[in-house]
C-alpha cells in the first residue's frame, strides 16, 4: 500500500473511531509527538488514541485532507471538533501531522497545532493567561501523561 492510501486509511478510521485499525497502521517502535503530550513511544502511542476516542463519548469529529505524500512521508492537514472532558467547552483543533513511513507501516508521527488558540478554547480565561507558556505545556504534559499511565493500568 502506498503511504497515501495508507494515511487516507489511518485517518478514516480516525474518524470513524475505529481505533483498532488505526493503532494496526502503527509500527511497534512508533515514536509520536505533540504539544498536549509531548513524546510518547510504542504502546503508550497507541493507548493515547484509545483513550482519547474512548472518553470522546462519540463526540469526536474529524476531517482531514492529505496534503503531500512520497514514498516514505506524508503531511496532513486535520482538525478536531470535540467538547472538552474538563470543561465541556467546544474545541475545533487544527493540526498538522509529519507522518513518517517505513516498510508499510506508520514509525513517525508529529502533530503540530497551537497550543495557545486550543486552551483559550478548552480553558477559556484561564487558557488565554496561561495556555501560551511553558509552564503550562509542562504541567499539561505531565497530567496527560499521568492520566494515560493511568488508562494503560486500567486496561491490564
Amino acid at each position: 500500500m502506498d503511504s497515501h492510501t495508507l494515511v487516507e486509511e489511518f485517518y478514516s478510521a480516525f474518524a470513524k473511531s475505529n481505533t483498532e485499525t488505526m493503532i494496526s497502521f502503527y509500527s511497534d517502535a512508533i515514536e509520536f509527538e505533540d504539544p498536549a503530550f509531548g513524546k510518547l513511544r510504542g504502546n503508550s502511542a497507541k493507548m493515547m488514541w484509545k483513550m482519547l476516542v474512548e472518553r470522546s463519548g462519540g463526540n469526536l469529529k474529524i476531517d482531514f485532507n492529505v496534503v503531500e505524500s512520497t514514498e516514505d512521508s506524508a503531511v496532513v492537514k486535520w482538525e478536531a471538533r470535540y467538547p472538552f472532558s474538563k470543561t465541556g467547552r467546544q474545541v475545533h483543533n487544527k493540526i498538522t501531522a509529519h507522518l513518517t513511513i517505513q516498510n508499510g507501516k506508520i514509525v513517525k508521527h508529529i502533530d503540530r497545532f497551537n497550543l495557545w488558540s486550543w486552551s483559550q478554547q478548552a480553558l477559556g480565561w484561564k487558557g488565554f493567561l496561561l495556555g501560551w507558556t511553558p509552564f503550562f505545556r509542562n504541567k499539561l504534559q505531565l497530567q496527560t501523561r499521568k492520566m494515560l499511565e493511568q488508562y494503560i493500568k486500567s486496561r491490564g
